[in-house]
């Protein structure tokens, strides 16, 4: 699918839709119990593949559209050996969950996913499930899926690197909780990313699982349950950037309000930070979880992203809107997402005639030497791309056309339909 977006003004209400990393890790943890409805959960790509992988393991997810629910009956922390292969499709969320929990199996455990998830490092994760006298292999030998794994970890300590994903701190924690030993994780390097594993801990202890923070990591203690009736999952402020930038480049006399965005631990909150400190005109009533922001000048600042991967699209259409340099810095490992976010995003604005910078760990926006005009994207499959270009295509001179344009589906399905909702001009074609 292609979308065509044309400069545009926007203004009204639109309403964020829920966490996908709430979500994945919500699914997942109702899986390690004994059942949870699971209360606005973001039904899309992703969260329908970690449902797949739970009822994989011997739980179920079932899909309440009417009501906004998932009901999921767990395995009781114990997941079965599946009867055939886990396909993750292109989430990696869901593989390195899944590949910590088949860890505990008795038996072997087979993942895989599309083109781009098997070219995605799993290494560091394969390597904790051997030294946790499990299994953790790769097919091919090159750390990347198809994965085996399986063998019943039973807990013990592992050292891993915290610089290439936090998902798998994430994935060893909630997995830990049902060992007999629990697992303690020390870090080999700083950890990237960390508001995700905050999340992965918020989330935990609503479920009734005690992690904690050591001098070395991360550690959750063996022999616990998983229990909860209900669990509320909060709005995903990774999407809430996209209507957020909108409102900030294109508003009409009237701002963009954004409703569920209520305080969480994501780490994406930040966005509101870097817009007002880029001059932009925004408020958050935080008690009714509400984002009022309107079109006002934006000024170049220097933003790290080493906790923030996936804002690093939105904040670079920002960039070439803005007046003077946005310098996007601790980006390395934003290469290593659905695409290289960072080479992406810089072929991206240079065709839209934005100037930019690339360098192996940043990306440099030359907003003064930056003037949009329509142009013809690849959106390489990945959501993030699309959704920041179709920001970026209502502030350029003349029509941008978004090729792979369905993959919004992926955490934001109807992002086109809210987009135009708020007035603008854009259109899908097959």
């Amino acid at each position: 699918m292609d979308a065509h977006v044309a400069p545009s003004r926007v203004a009204g209400r639109v309403h964020a839709p829920p966490s996908k990393s709430y979500t994945h890790r919500a699914l997942l943890a109702a899986g390690y119990g004994e059942g949870t409805v699971v209360e606005d959960p973001l039904y899309s790509a992703d969260p329908v593949a970690t449902g797949r992988a739970v009822a994989a393991f011997g739980g179920d997810v079932t899909w309440d559209d009417a009501a906004g629910e998932a009901h999921v009956e767990g395995f009781a922390g114990r997941p079965e050996t599946p009867a055939d292969v886990i396909d993750c499709g292109n989430s990696g969320t869901t593989m390195r969950l899944a590949a910590a929990a088949g860890g505990l199996a008795d038996g072997l455990v087979v993942l895989t996913g599309d083109e781009s998830l098997r070219s995605r490092p799993q290494g560091p994760l394969l390597d904790a499930l051997a030294d946790l006298d499990g299994r953790g292999e790769s097919t091919r030998g090159n750390g990347q899926a198809p994965l085996v794994v399986g063998d019943g970890v039973a807990g013990g300590t592992v050292s891993i690197p915290g610089d290439v994903s936090s998902q798998f701190v994430t994935a060893l924690l909630m997995a830990g909780g049902v060992t007999e030993s629990g697992i303690e994780i020390d870090l080999e390097t700083e950890l990237k990313s960390a508001p995700y594993v905050e999340i992965t801990r918020e989330l935990l202890a609503d479920f009734g699982v005690e992690t904690e923070r050591t001098a070395a990591g991360f550690a959750v203690p063996g022999g616990q349950t998983y229990a909860a009736d209900r669990y509320a999952v909060p709005g995903d402020f990774s999407s809430i950037s996209y209507p957020l930038a909108a409102g900030a480049v294109a508003a009409d006399e009237e701002p963009v309000v954004i409703e569920g965005a209520r305080p969480s631990a994501q780490g994406d909150t930040a966005i509101v930070d870097v817009l007002d400190r880029m001059g932009g005109d925004v408020s958050w009533d935080r008690s009714a979880g509400e984002l009022t922001v309107a079109r006002a000048p934006l000024s170049g600042v220097e933003v790290s992203v080493a906790d923030t991967p996936d804002l690093l699209p939105t904040i670079a259409v920002l960039g070439a809107v803005a007046d003077g340099e946005t310098r996007i810095v601790d980006a390395e490992h934003v290469r290593y997402k659905e695409t290289d976010r960072v080479a992406a995003m810089a072929e991206a604005l240079d065709r839209l005639g934005a100037s930019v910078t690339e360098e192996p760990d940043a990306l440099h926006v030359h907003g003064d030497d930056s003037a949009l005009t329509g142009a013809t994207l690849d959106g390489r499959g990945d959501h993030r791309l699309v959704m920041a270009f179709a920001v970026a295509g209502l502030v350029a001179d003349g029509e941008t056309t978004i090729r792979g344009a369905e993959h919004v589906d992926v955490s934001f399905p109807g992002f086109f339909d809210a987009l135009s909702a708020l007035g603008a001009d854009v259109s899908t074609t097959e």
